[in-house]
């Protein structure tokens, strides 16, 4: 399969709610428009990021926006610890992906799962589940007030289109969703792909190297 087939699955597979603002990006200005003065950045954070106050596997209180997304190469999925479906499945592959990625986890590259329950999810559910699954660090588990958990799933587009099944959370979408937050690149794959699809997948948002972290500081020195 070639670069250009591959991009376009991608592009096909990537998340609505994340991928529109990208195109906003190469339109020209509109004069009238309200939002000429607002960096297209600063569009995506206000509408997709809220600063939630979150709370880690490890105990530790952390803000959405603020602490885990911004200036960072991000991976999310949506999970529940006593998931008897594809939960594990997908767990085990970004297990396997982090092994891939090595010590860019933590460094620049990091890996989110929300709880689905935060009800059931608490700190010490999500730790054992962490360590279930053997998770390094650089990946978190992350829970937080129903509302909030909530939100997140809706705004990162982790929904059913049909309202009947979105409201049965044991059928939620089996999907992982990344993106380079400095360079607004964004996108999605099936968390059943094997962790080499994945991780090539992934390659897509951290292209060229370094230069996320280049327009975080501001620029080349």
């Amino acid at each position: 399969m070639t670069d250009l087939k591959r991009r376009n699955i991608v592009a096909a597979l990537a998340a609505a709610p994340l991928a529109v603002p990208l195109l906003t990006q190469a339109q020209a200005p509109d004069a009238s428009s309200k939002f000429k003065t607002i960096p297209s950045r600063e569009r995506i954070r206000q509408r997709y990021f809220p600063n939630l106050v979150l709370t880690t596997h490890e105990g530790r209180t952390v803000k959405f926006y603020d602490d885990l997304v911004k200036d960072k190469i991000v991976i999310f999925n949506m999970f529940y610890a006593k998931c008897e479906g594809i939960c594990s499945p997908i767990t085990r592959n970004l297990a396997r992906l982090q092994q891939m990625l090595g010590n860019r986890v933590g460094k620049d590259i990091f890996m989110y799962s929300f709880t689905l329950k935060p009800k059931e999810d608490n700190v010490e559910a999500l730790a054992h589940y962490a360590h279930m699954h053997k998770a390094k660090p650089g990946w978190f588990f992350l829970t937080g007030s129903v509302a909030d958990m909530e939100t997140v799933r809706r705004k990162l587009g982790f929904v059913d289109p049909d309202p009947e099944v979105d409201k049965d959370l044991s059928n939620h979408i089996g999907v992982i969703k990344y993106g380079n937050e400095p360079l607004e690149r964004w996108g999605g794959c099936p968390g059943m792909s094997s962790p080499e699809w994945i991780a090539e997948t992934l390659s897509w948002v951290d292209w060229p190297k370094n230069q996320a972290k280049l327009k975080a500081n501001g620029g080349a020195k």
